[in-house]
């Protein structure tokens, strides 16, 4: 799709908000008529001297949120959004996210919002992605991860639509 197409029709992309500001910048899109997608995720927290648990609401992927819009219309306007630090670019522009990333977000969160928690996968388990970019890719799981490397997975993900990087010892030419 060339620049002036994608930059005329909504896409997704990926903003970085002020710290701890996740909530005010998806709110205040919200108020202008943007879609947001802002998942949040439920943890459970131990008071260090009563051992009381304590659930804790936090981002899914800290200082940053999802937002559709069009560029070319709206990016100054976001850009200035209270609460957003700025739009995630590679290069000079912004970089649109994958609606496949987006729905694979979405089949996780619940009706308020909240990312299902999946307590059926420990340490050592074989897993398979079963869909977006990634689809297929077969793993070993090894550990809930907290935000920092969430967001690192995410930004990850996002340069992989673009682009994929291999060792060449690991490559070889296709026969044919």
């Amino acid at each position: 799709m060339d620049v002036e197409r994608w930059a005329e029709t909504p896409q997704w992309y990926v903003l970085h908000t002020h710290l701890k500001q996740e909530e005010r910048a998806n709110e205040n899109l919200r108020s202008f008529g943007v879609e947001t997608l802002h998942a949040k995720v439920r943890t459970r927290r131990f008071n260090e001297f009563t051992g009381a648990p304590t659930v804790i609401t936090q981002p899914l992927f800290p200082r940053y949120l999802f937002a559709k819009f069009i560029v070319r219309e709206q990016l100054p306007k976001i850009r200035f959004t209270r609460g957003v630090h700025n739009v995630v670019s590679f290069g000079e522009s912004p970089a649109p996210v994958d609606q496949d990333i987006i729905d694979i977000i979405r089949d996780r969160i619940d009706e308020h919002g909240f990312v299902k928690e999946n307590n059926e996968l420990k340490p050592g388990d074989k897993v398979v992605i079963s869909a977006g970019p990634l689809r297929n890719l077969i793993g070993i799981f090894e550990r809930e991860v907290k935000g920092s490397d969430r967001i690192t997975i995410l930004l990850t993900a996002i340069e992989y639509q673009g682009r994929l990087v291999v060792n060449r010892e690991l490559v070889q030419r296709a026969a044919g």
